[in-house]
């Protein structure tokens, strides 16, 4: 009976899909594996290759089994990481966004494929290393890195690179959001001086003088 159930495990991950109990509907799976307490099947689950879209019903279940897993506490940290760096669905990445490790929210925060307000909220995580993720991932928006720009909070790594936004990095971004960001920059104390000395030679007037005032 083992070596049957270890060849329908494996079966069912070539076919990129989880074995479920017989007659289990997606209700009572994903309810399963939400409460699982088995790192194993959660793993095997976690890191299946996802159906072909092409059949919308199994890929469909495998994405909702897949937000179960997500957030179950019981799924390892570097599972949850793996989630979190590579899958583009919302629903998925919302759950991870919570997640009490700070390791899994910063994948989050540099997924490429966030929505925007998702990315957003990040940018004002508790843990210093996720807000700067999101504050450098190109899917945040002009309002948050504004805030990001401002907030004495965050890290030299991220005023540098806000610093440089429509100057060194996103050259066709919005002139005015941009020269708005570099100019909260050269104001937050938490600057590196170096950027505020580049900011003195910024090319928009209102950021040269935010700069010299410092």
């Amino acid at each position: 009976m083992a070596d049957e159930t270890s060849s329908d495990t494996s079966d069912a991950r070539d076919k990129g899909t989880e074995s479920p109990s017989v007659g289990e509907t997606l209700t009572e799976s994903y309810e399963r594996l939400r409460h699982s307490t088995d790192s194993a099947e959660l793993s095997d689950v976690a890191r299946a290759p996802l159906p072909d879209r092409s059949d919308a019903a199994a890929f469909s279940r495998a994405t909702s089994l897949l937000e179960a897993v997500a957030g179950n506490k019981n799924t390892s940290v570097e599972d949850r990481v793996f989630l979190a760096s590579t899958m583009p669905f919302p629903n998925i990445l919302v759950k991870l966004s919570e997640d009490p490790e700070p390791s899994v929210r910063r994948e989050v925060a540099k997924n490429a494929d966030d929505k925007n307000w998702l990315a957003g909220r990040l940018t004002k995580d508790e843990d210093d290393s996720v807000r700067t993720a999101a504050l450098l991932n190109p899917r945040t928006s002009w309002k948050m890195r504004l805030e990001g720009a401002q907030d004495p909070r965050t890290a030299p790594e991220a005023l540098e690179f806000l610093g440089g936004l429509g100057v060194s990095s996103e050259e066709n971004a919005p002139v005015v959001l941009a020269s708005m960001v570099r100019r909260s920059v050269a104001l937050n104390p938490n600057t590196p001086q170096e950027v505020v000395e580049r900011l003195k030679d910024d090319a928009e007037i209102q950021v040269q003088h935010a700069a010299q005032s410092r």
